[in-house]
């Protein structure tokens, strides 16, 4: 049996000056639903979830609130100044103070701490605290998960599932919201659409709207040509019995441009590159024995690293995965140089082009506005990747229409804020691409296009984040800390490394060696085995075979290409033109197996010589 509502909003409209960002905005939340509210930059997500929450009034419409319903709101950035400690935050309101301090404690939050000393994951769990301490019925979330890691994630993801009430989301974390949501709402054009089931099946249900949006599209298209072609020959000589045709005419083009609109705004997405720079050396980082030790406050050690041996090669994907405070960021900035290690060597290429982004998007100053921040030396043009653009149309690749570009970085939101920090980064030439947290605050077209653009990156990726999918999409292999300063490396992406991290964890610390008896003798110490210091024999014939197998794979390859680019050769012989088709598959396949297997001898080879 369906609950009643909790909250409704009927034909809701609001604008800012003359520009309008809900036109007809209708929705039901109702006690047990956990909405996925999802939208791009701008449309007016966190607006709207300001007018559910009495933060905001709209311009006309009516909100009705079942009586009693209250409001938790967890904004973008979490505000605690003006509090001597985290609980003054986070008991603000409660009667009593005993519920926001078990809260901070389930969340992993000292009740003490000064406000001023909180990293932004801590902030963020400060806030959830103090959202939860309330109990209320309604739970407003914005961007939840940022500077969250991937425990606290699924904490909260328990949580959410737990609540007793309605859940309103908005999240770029895609893994996220496929694990918590039961109905999903899009913003879109002004208006709201709602989907009974989860976010897991917004894709399908989005191409579906599109679908008919396009069908809707051509037969709009059909019917103006038909009526501008009336406008054309009769309209003047009737003026007076036509108007009402006249203005149907109107409506139906102001109809016609909504729907193409709103066609665009999935579709006329960033455009989004990353130039590798110039060609590198395929060692690109090399860590040898790299160890790093901190003096924490409270007088403990902080290892980040110890005896680290860590090989980076051109064209890796390496995920840098593990709970906050584990040293993610500062193991990057070890590996860059830019903090000298305690003990070990670093090696890096001669050619080495370093992006780094960090996740503090430091590099943008407020009172620039977005035309200063992509030129700062002045003019309407930016070199990017070696090449001159205009700064509106590099701006328009990242979703930023001319209106704006005269508007102070300060205005914008955390998600336009992170998309010109990404236009600034990526303007630059580099081989290396060191991307910190890359993910918070992006649309979710923003993140597919910022997915796109790592996948066709040629360089090689440093990646940190917690977001599961965006890893699973992203990396090759990661690098997940165990304790005492040790990291593993495993092949895949999020999701591969947690079932080979269990494998580690299930073997645990090796045992002890168990004492042995007074009266045995001991036992003689087995021969060290010689160390090997040059290639098998099996691994030198197979490079031979490789080295005279290679050149015969790209000449037949050649060829086959050839006979392919003949345009008759599919009407003159079908079968010949198939065969070729799957044979040249086939050898690619072969010839990309047979250099990788070359390339792990050859460094073989290296690690035996050094």
């Amino acid at each position: 049996m369906a609950q009643p509502p909790l909250i409704t909003l009927t034909d809701v409209r609001l604008s800012f000056g003359n520009t309008p960002l809900f036109e007809g905005v209708t929705l039901a939340l109702s006690k047990g639903e956990r909405a996925a509210l999802v939208g791009r930059n701008g449309a007016g997500k966190s607006t709207l979830m300001k007018i559910v929450s009495q933060a905001a009034e709209p311009d006309s419409g009516e909100v009705w609130r079942q009586p009693g319903v209250t409001f938790a709101n967890v904004a973008q950035e979490p505000d605690l100044t003006g509090y001597a400690t985290v609980l003054d935050y986070a008991s603000d309101g409660l009667e009593a103070a005993y519920m926001a301090q078990a809260e901070l404690m389930e969340f992993g939050i000292d009740p003490a701490a000064d406000p001023k000393t909180l990293s932004g994951g801590q902030m963020r769990r400060a806030a959830l605290a103090k959202a939860f301490a309330q109990e209320p019925t309604i739970l407003l979330l914005d961007e939840p998960t940022n500077h969250l890691d991937v425990p606290m994630i699924e904490y909260l993801e328990g949580r959410l599932k737990a609540f007793n009430g309605v859940v309103l989301v908005v999240s770029h974390d895609r893994r996220f919201l496929e694990n918590i949501s039961t109905n999903t709402l899009w913003l879109r054009q002004g208006k709201v659409l709602k989907s009974p089931e989860g976010y897991v099946k917004f894709d399908q249900w989005a191409e579906q709207i599109e679908e008919e949006d396009e069908r809707q599209l051509k037969r709009m298209t059909t019917h103006l040509k038909d009526e501008q072609h009336w406008l054309a020959r009769g309209v003047t000589a009737r003026r007076k019995r036509n108007q009402g045709r006249l203005a149907r005419l109107r409506q139906l083009k102001v109809e016609h441009a909504q729907v193409r609109s709103a066609l665009n705004d999935r579709k006329a997405l960033a455009t989004i590159t990353a130039d590798a720079g110039d060609s590198l050396s395929k060692k690109v980082i090399e860590a040898k024995g790299l160890s790093k030790t901190y003096q924490t406050p409270e007088g403990t050690d902080l290892v980040i690293a110890k005896d680290l041996d860590l090989r980076i090669l051109r064209g890796d994907r390496i995920g840098i995965i593990g709970p906050n405070g584990a040293g993610k960021t500062t193991l990057v900035r070890l590996l860059l140089g830019e903090i000298p290690p305690d003990a070990g060597t670093l090696y890096h290429s001669k050619t080495l082009q370093v992006t780094y982004q960090d996740q503090t998007r430091d590099t943008l100053n407020a009172r620039d506005t977005i035309w200063e921040a992509l030129a700062p030396e002045g003019g309407d043009s930016i070199m990017v990747q070696g090449h001159q653009r205009h700064v509106a149309a590099y701006a328009k690749d990242f979703l930023f229409k001319p209106e704006q570009l005269r508007q102070p970085v300060g205005a914008l939101s955390g998600g336009e804020r992170n998309r010109l920090a990404l236009a600034i980064g990526l303007a630059r030439t580099s081989n290396l691409l060191v991307m910190d947290e890359p993910t918070n605050d992006l649309d979710m077209q923003t993140l597919d296009l910022l997915e796109d653009m790592l996948l066709n990156y040629e360089g090689t990726l440093i990646l940190v984040s917690h977001d599961r999918a965006f890893l699973d999409a992203t990396v090759t292999s990661c690098l997940s800390p165990i304790g005492g300063g040790e990291w593993i490396q495993t092949a895949g992406g999020w999701s591969d490394a947690q079932e080979q991290l269990k494998d580690v964890r299930r073997k645990g610390a090796p045992k002890a060696e168990p004492q042995k008896s007074p009266a045995a003798a001991p036992a003689p110490a087995p021969a060290k085995p010689k160390p090997q210091t040059k290639l098998s024999y099996k691994d030198e014939h197979r490079q031979k075979e490789i080295n005279a197998l290679i050149p015969k794979l790209q000449a037949e390859i050649g060829k086959l290409e050839a006979d392919l680019a003949d345009p008759q050769l599919y009407a003159r012989d079908p079968n010949g033109f198939n065969k070729k088709s799957a044979r040249i598959g086939a050898a690619r396949d072969e010839l990309e197996g047979i250099e990788m297997e070359w390339l792990e001898i050859e460094e073989k080879r290296e690690s035996l010589g050094s």
